[in-house]
Parts: C-alpha cells; structure tokens; sequence
C-alpha cells in the first residue's frame, strides 16, 4: 500500500473518533488471530520460550490478549496522524515529571531507555509536549520510505525529533537544545551479535544493544527509565525511574543489565502488552562469548 492507499483508506480513517475505531480494531483482532493467523508460530514460540512454567492455557490467554492489545496499537498508532494535542495529552499523561524537571534545573540532560510496550508510539510522541527537555527518538527507518517520511511527520508534529541509529552521532552535534532527553527502544533485536552485550533476558540468552549506554557514558547522561502503564483501553501512563546518575561510572554491561532487568520485570508482571510477534531472539549467542 503507498501513497494511494494512506490518502484514500489510512488518513480519513484516522479523522474516526476512537471509540468506533475500536470497533474495527475487535473485528481485526478475529481476522489477524483466527484468519491471517499473523505470525502465531512466532508469539507462541516465543511465549514458550519466556514462560517454560506456564500451562498452554495460560500461554494462549496471554497470546490472545496479546493479539487484541496489539490490534489497538495499530488503531491507536492510526489515530496519531490526526490526534489533536488536547486528546493525545489526555490519552498519554507523564505522572512524575518533577523528577525531570529536577534534572533539567541541574542542566543535565537524559538517557531513556525503553521498550516496545504498551503504546511506545504515542508515548514518543507525546513525551515532548510534557518534559522540558527536547526529545531525540531514536528509531529505525522503514524501508517503504514514503510510510517512514509520513511516520516520521506524524511522530514530530508536537516536537519530538526523530533520528535514525546512523544519523544519531551527527544529528546530537548539530542539534542545539542545551537539555536533551534521547530515547532508546533498548529491546530490538542487535543487528550484530558479537556487538552486543549478551545477558539473560526472559529466559533466554540475549543479545542487547548497547545504544543508551554508549551515548549515556560518552556525554554523562544520567539514565532514566520510561515504563509505560495501560490504565484502560486508549488512556497510558509513562513514569520515568531513575537507574543511573552517574554513567561514567559503570561499565556497558553494568547499564545494559540495570535497564533490561527493568524492562523485564514490566514484563513478566503484564506480558501481554509487550511485542511478542517480534523475532527478538532471531540473533544466537556466539559460542566463544
């Protein structure tokens, strides 16, 4: 689908109030999960994989509420094309921003690590209009690059700047913002395994990329984590817990494990809003690490 296919279908569902978009987000929950079956052998292989304890009834619960809260996200990541600023702050709502605005007043800027939980999309693009920092996402481009350009439109229309892994190092030298809070998604799969930092994660060995930490050390970045909550269908929080003051301090590994523990324990408490149908451990081990 391309340009014809987001001004004729995509954009003018968008302008939908979303309480009738859930309403086709439950009639795509039956098509994806009982049709399409969109990558079931994955979700399961890898529900099984985290949660060797489980019963297959409690793994197919989890995969089917997994299923549902996924065919929101892409209603609600829909939505952000047309979201007003007034309804995206009520539907995404910061709840300790003092403790951000204490580093702001000490003139530190931030390291955000994070995850692909809940709904990090509008998380990102709603974090800008609340912190007094100027949001850097750090996000990985699409191949399609008219659908990146129009993601991209849509993630920064409240000020959020988006950056791609390559643009990263430029893009910080040339940004001017005296206070910059730069967000990772810290649980995507490396893209080499021998640079990652490789731990247990979930149950299973891990390759991490060591993003947040290298850029956390290098500008002695304190590190806070962004944990999102889903109080109800269509309404988030995001709170912001503090791991590191002090980066230079602590090695890669130190900061890797400290943010992927974090991220591991939201999980594990509600594992149904995390990205189970991501390949996450398509990366294996190298035998000598």
């Amino acid at each position: 689908m391309g340009k014809i296919g987001f001004f004729l279908f995509i954009k003018p569902i968008s302008y939908l109030p979303l309480f009738l978009l859930y309403r086709l987000s439950d009639f795509f929950y039956v098509i994806v999960y009982y049709v399409i079956r969109y990558r079931k052998q994955v979700v399961f292989t890898n529900l099984k994989n985290a949660f060797p304890h489980k019963t297959p009834q409690e793994i197919t619960a989890i995969a089917k509420s997994f299923y549902s809260h996924f065919c929101d996200l892409i209603i609600e990541s829909i939505k952000l094309f047309t979201i007003s600023e007034k309804e995206l702050q009520k539907r995404c709502r910061f709840t300790n921003l003092e403790l951000i605005k204490e580093y702001a007043r000490a003139g530190k800027s931030l390291v955000i690590p994070t995850g692909h939980y809940n709904n990090w999309e509008m998380a990102g693009t709603a974090v800008n209009l609340q912190i007094p920092h100027q949001a850097i996402v750090v996000y990985s481009p699409l191949k399609n690059k008219f659908f990146d350009k129009m993601l991209k439109t849509s993630r920064g229309k409240f000020g959020t700047a988006l950056l791609s892994k390559k643009a990263l190092r430029t893009g910080l030298k040339t940004n001017p913002a005296p206070l910059r809070a730069i967000i990772f998604a810290a649980d995507q799969s490396p893209t080499m395994a021998r640079a990652a930092y490789w731990t247990t994660f979930l149950n299973q060995d891990t390759g991490v990329m060591i993003g947040s930490a290298k850029y956390a050390k290098q500008y002695d970045y304190p590190i806070v984590f962004g944990s999102i909550t889903k109080v109800k269908r269509g309404y988030y929080e995001v709170e912001f817990i503090p791991l590191i003051n002090t980066p230079k301090t602590f090695s890669y590994g130190e900061i890797t494990e400290k943010h992927t523990r974090q991220l591991e324990e939201i999980i594990i408490k509600n594992p149904q809003y995390w990205l189970w149908s991501h390949k996450r451990w398509k990366r294996k081990k190298p035998l000598n690490l």
